[in-house]
C-alpha cells in the first residue's frame, strides 16, 4: 500500500476518534442539566408532598379551633334556653342551638377527611423523601461518572493530538493538504473506502479502470463525485469509522 494513504487511513481513524470525543465534551452541559433537571424534579414532588400535608394540617386545625369556638356557643346557648319565658324565644333558642350542633356535625365531618387525607400526603410525603434520597444517590453517581468520563476523553484527546503530530510530519504536504481541504468540506471525513465499484460514504459508483487502480493502493485516487481520497480495503476489512 501507498505509504502516504496508509497514513491517511490511520489519520481519518485519530480524527474520527477525536471528533467523537470531543462530541461527548460538548455534550456535558447538558448531560449535566438533565441530571440536574431530574433531582429538581424530584425535590419538587417533596415539596409538593410537604405542601399538601401542611395544608391539611392547617384546614384541620381551623376546624377543631371553630368546633371549639361553637361548642361554647352551643354550651351558652343552652344555659340561656333556661332563662327564656315565651315560646317564640324558645323556639327561636332551640334554632339556635340546633344550627350550632350540625355547624359541630358538619365541621368534626371535615376534621375526619382531614385527618384520613393527612395520613395518605403523610405516606405520600415518606414515599417521596424515599425516592428522593434514591434519585439524590443516582445522580451523585452519575456526575461522578461524568467527570470520570471528561477525565478520559481529554486524556484520549492529548493523546490523539500527539500521535497526529507524529503522523501528519510523515505525509507528504501536498496530499496532506488534499485531505484537510476535502475533510473540512465534507464533515470531517477526507477518505472513503472503495468496494464493490462503489465509493463508501457517497455511493457513486466509480469508472471500472479507476476502480481497477485504486484496488492496487498504490496511488492517491480521489473520488470524482465527493473528492473524498479512495482506498480499497478488501472485501471483509472494516472500514474507517464514517459520519
Amino acid at each position: 500500500m501507498n505509504s502516504d494513504l496508509d497514513r491517511l487511513i490511520r489519520l481519518q481513524q485519530l480524527e474520527s476518534s477525536a471528533d467523537e470525543a470531543r462530541r461527548k465534551i460538548a455534550d456535558r452541559p447538558q448531560r449535566m442539566q438533565e441530571l440536574d433537571d431530574r433531582l429538581a424534579a424530584a425535590r419538587a414532588l417533596v415539596e409538593q408532598a410537604k405542601a399538601g400535608l401542611a395544608d391539611a394540617q392547617n384546614r384541620r386545625r381551623a376546624d377543631e379551633k371553630e368546633v371549639s369556638s361553637v361548642q361554647t356557643r352551643l354550651a351558652k346557648y343552652k344555659d340561656q334556653l333556661l332563662e327564656v319565658k315565651t315560646n317564640r324565644e324558645y323556639q327561636a333558642m332551640l334554632h339556635e342551638i340546633e344550627t350550632a350542633q350540625n355547624d359541630i356535625k358538619g365541621r368534626e365531618d371535615k376534621i375526619l377527611d382531614a385527618m384520613m387525607e393527612g395520613d395518605q400526603l403523610a405516606a405520600d410525603l415518606k414515599k417521596a423523601e424515599a425516592e428522593f434520597k434514591v434519585v439524590e444517590k443516582e445522580v451523585a453517581a452519575a456526575r461522578q461518572a461524568v467527570e470520570q468520563e471528561l477525565t478520559a476523553l481529554q486524556r484520549e484527546l492529548d493523546k490523539t493530538a500527539e500521535a497526529r503530530a507524529k503522523l501528519v510530519a510523515d505525509i507528504d504536504r501536498r496530499v496532506l493538504a488534499t485531505f484537510e481541504t476535502v475533510a473540512r468540506n465534507r464533515k470531517g471525513l477526507g477518505i472513503a473506502e472503495a468496494k464493490n465499484g462503489l465509493c463508501t460514504i457517497c455511493h457513486v459508483r466509480l469508472r471500472p479502470q479507476v476502480f481497477n487502480d485504486l484496488r492496487r493502493n498504490e496511488a492517491i485516487i480521489q473520488c470524482e463525485s465527493c473528492q473524498r481520497i479512495l482506498y480499497f480495503a478488501g472485501e471483509n476489512a472494516a472500514p474507517v469509522p464514517q459520519p
